[in-house]
């Protein structure tokens, strides 16, 4: 462990990063980290509290106003910078994003760590173009132009499934538009925002821009989405928590972006490839042990194809290799916790009353996974549309598979669950797929393939996956002030509009 990671030295003085410094919570409460695969303790820390959320948005609020008067051109130079100091450390950030997560060496090096690094690198050009409507005399009298300005504290809630990403995905933005910020990662998994704070902070970044609280989410959560002096809340997570989350909000009238669960529908039509469909959906269900908003959950299948199918993803998921995370072969690492593979497993061994498990359903129990959290990629079919495990986010390597005959029919199952964060056709027939990228309710529909995400294009997700975009120049919109300024062209000191308060037309 020692190797893969030294938590203990790194953190010695403490897991919380309060204007550019390490330092212990104040909670009077420890957390120990637990690496998933092996059940070993990495780290035991204290626990931010209220008093540690109120430092660091002090320090947040002190730094504003000078990171707000950057131009933009030094505030990108800061995150291009930062990008590089990011890439060079990209080996230690996936040995620390695998340790902590118990995802596969392979999808930290491949797909965590490049696409934060590209994405630092795309804020870095995006805090440039900062633009609003260009000026005109809109009124005929006026000249009218938009100014962007950044909003001021941002207090944030990231998950534990994307420790790194979701870090970037929340501060990035944020900085690039000028804020200042206070996150709070899941208590889980502290490593990667910490060190992604402290690369930023060597890039050149200014003590007090990025300050990373941890603690658990009744105490340093909801102390930071109360605080009078943050102005703007970002969270990830479970609808119930966004429900609470939006319910403090709302006291001090914060602008509020959520992003929540998810139950993506992987619609397949009669005409698709079915060998890309049934790759796809077994790389959508599983990837990062299916802990993914976005991971293929449920696939709703075309009749002519649904046996085909379903044979064709049992035998493919047999093949996929548990194992240890930091093995270069393993193709899937265990779940966050053993708490959590318990309740993972609890949805399926209650689905066995009303559907029928084809693969999977289990804990393993080979060499060197009886001590981990691991669980067994796991294939449901003859569930109903109305059950728990077609409608519920399981979060888990676990995909439902139901058929349908007609089109309609197709798309209004793909529609049927209270989510919306994405989906995925799949279909050699233009007009088909164009229609259900059309008529799908989803903030992302891939049209055969499942999961990619780019820097440049908007995540985030309609009805009760919540509102608001991640990534792209759309995320702007959530961390910059829209201010409409008007000059008078006339210099008339007595306006004919004057007459409906006083007096009549000249």
């Amino acid at each position: 462990m020692g190797n893969r990671f030294p938590a203990r030295d790194r953190f010695a003085d403490g897991a919380q990063f309060i204007d550019g410094r390490l330092r212990p919570g104040t909670s009077g409460r420890t957390h120990a980290v637990v690496d998933p695969a092996t059940g070993d303790e990495l780290l035991t820390y204290e626990l931010a509290g209220a008093a540690d959320v109120d430092a660091a948005v002090a320090a947040a609020l002190a730094a504003f106003p000078g990171w707000a008067g950057a131009t933009p051109g030094e505030r990108s130079d800061a995150l291009h910078r930062f990008a590089a100091v990011l890439a060079e450390r990209a080996a230690e950030f996936a040995a620390a994003e695998s340790l902590q997560c118990g995802k596969p060496i392979k999808l930290s090096t491949e797909f965590d760590v490049p696409g934060t690094v590209d994405n630092a690198a795309f804020f870095a050009g995006a805090a440039r173009h900062l633009e609003g409507a260009s000026a005109g005399e809109y009124s005929g009298d006026h000249t009218s132009y938009v100014r962007r300005e950044p909003i001021g504290v941002v207090g944030s809630i990231a998950p534990w499934n994307y420790p790194l990403q979701m870090a970037a995905w929340k501060i990035l933005p944020a900085v690039a538009a000028g804020n200042t910020i206070v996150l709070k990662p899941s208590e889980l998994t502290p490593f990667t925002s910490l060190m992604f704070a402290q690369a930023a902070q060597e890039a050149g970044i200014p003590d007090g821009v990025i300050n990373i609280v941890n603690g658990a989410g009744a105490d340093a959560g909801e102390r930071l989405v109360g605080h009078p002096d943050v102005v703007m809340t970002s969270f990830t997570g479970s609808t119930a928590v966004g429900k609470r989350v939006a319910e403090i909000a709302t006291v001090t009238v914060k602008r509020l972006h959520l992003e929540l669960g998810g139950k993506a529908p992987f619609l397949v039509f009669d005409d698709a490839d079915l060998e890309a469909a049934v790759q796809g959906a077994v790389a959508g269900a599983l990837i990062n042990t299916g802990q993914d908003c976005t991971a293929a959950t449920r696939a709703y299948v075309q009749r002519p194809l649904y046996d085909a199918f379903v044979s064709a993803v049992a035998a493919l998921m047999e093949t996929v290799r548990l194992g240890d995370p930091f093995a270069p072969s393993t193709d899937m690492g265990p779940l966050i916790s053993y708490a959590h593979r318990d309740r993972v497993a609890g949805i399926v061994d209650r689905a066995r009353g009303y559907a029928r498990v084809v693969t999977g359903g289990a804990a393993p129990d080979g060499a060197g996974l009886a001590d981990g959290a691991y669980y067994r990629p796991t294939l449901v079919v003859d569930a109903a549309q109305d059950s728990e495990i077609v409608q519920s986010e399981i979060f888990g390597p676990v995909l439902v598979v139901l058929p349908f005959d007609s089109d309609d029919e197709g798309i209004r199952l793909a529609n049927d669950t209270p989510y919306g964060l994405a989906a995925s056709v799949w279909s050699r027939d233009v007009y088909r797929t164009g229609r259900a990228t059309r008529e799908i309710k989803a903030g992302c529909v891939w049209v055969n393939d499942h999961i990619p995400i780019i820097s440049e294009m908007p995540h985030g997700g309609y009805k009760a996956s919540g509102y608001g975009k991640d990534m792209s120049a759309y995320s702007f919109e959530e961390y910059t002030q829209v201010k409409h300024v008007m000059y008078d062209n006339t210099a008339v000191a007595r306006k004919d509009w004057h007459r409906t308060i006083f007096g009549d037309r000249l």
